[in-house]
Formats: structure tokens, sequence, C-alpha cells
């Protein structure tokens, strides 16, 4: 008796370990892909910082205020075509899936100009602690 439930469990073992197996080679390795990959100037250089990441959701025909960023900020767009005007520069139009960085203090306006359809965005702010995250230009 007690070497045929040492046979059942060193089966059941086996199959398990089959199954382990099998399960193992069908996971696959996750190969994280570059959206955006740029030299920016005016980080924060104190010895601690502020992470934000915010999220921002336009209408169609709205945009933002006139105004500027102390530090870079990072935009990844989620749904819908982001448009940026900075001042001294032509307008950067960003898609669904793609990113773009905005310079610090740079004049800037962005906009939803689909009669449409949504706009919503990620937007990534590493700055000193307790910075504002943008400043008006009146």
């Amino acid at each position: 008796m007690q070497m045929n439930k040492w046979r059942s469990f060193c089966l059941g073992f086996a199959i398990l370990l089959i199954g382990l197996n099998a399960m193992a080679q069908e996971q696959s390795v996750i190969k994280p892909r570059l959206l955006l990959s740029e030299i920016v100037q005016g980080m924060p250089k104190g010895e601690r910082q502020e992470v934000r990441v915010l999220t921002a959701s336009f209408r169609p025909g709205d945009k933002t205020m006139l105004h500027t960023h102390r530090f870079p900020v990072t935009v990844y767009v989620l749904e819908g075509v982001f448009t940026l005007e900075m001042e001294g520069s032509e307008p950067v139009t960003v898609k669904a899936g793609q990113a773009t960085t905005m310079p610090p203090h740079v004049k800037m306006t962005g906009y939803n100009r689909s009669s449409t359809d949504p706009l919503r965005l990620v937007l990534f702010n590493v700055s000193d602690p307790d910075t504002p995250y943008l400043d008006p230009v009146h």
C-alpha cells in the first residue's frame, strides 16, 4: 500500500513538473519599446527632486493657457492628437502612442485642434520639491 502511494505521488509530481515546464516555455520575455530619448537641459540639481505624473483631458477645441515650465516636462499622448506651439519654434504635432519633451522657460500653449475627438495626455515632471507645475504668462 505504501509503495502505491509513493508511486502515485511520484507520478503526480512528474506530471506537475512537465506542466510547469510547458507553461514556462509559453511565457515570453517582455521587451520595452523606446518611445523617446532626448537630451534635455534644465533638470533640477538639488539633492532631492519631486516626481509628478499627471493626466490631462481635452475636449475637442480645448487649449491650455499660455504658460512656461521651470523644468522639462515629458508628454505622452494616450488618445487623440496634441499640438504644441512654443515661442520661437514651429508647432509640434504628437499623435496617440507618441511622446515629446517640453523645454523649460519657453512660452507655450497646447491644443486639441480636433473638432470631434477628445485628447488624453500623461505628463511626467521632475522638479525641485514644491515647485509649481507651470507658470501662467500674462
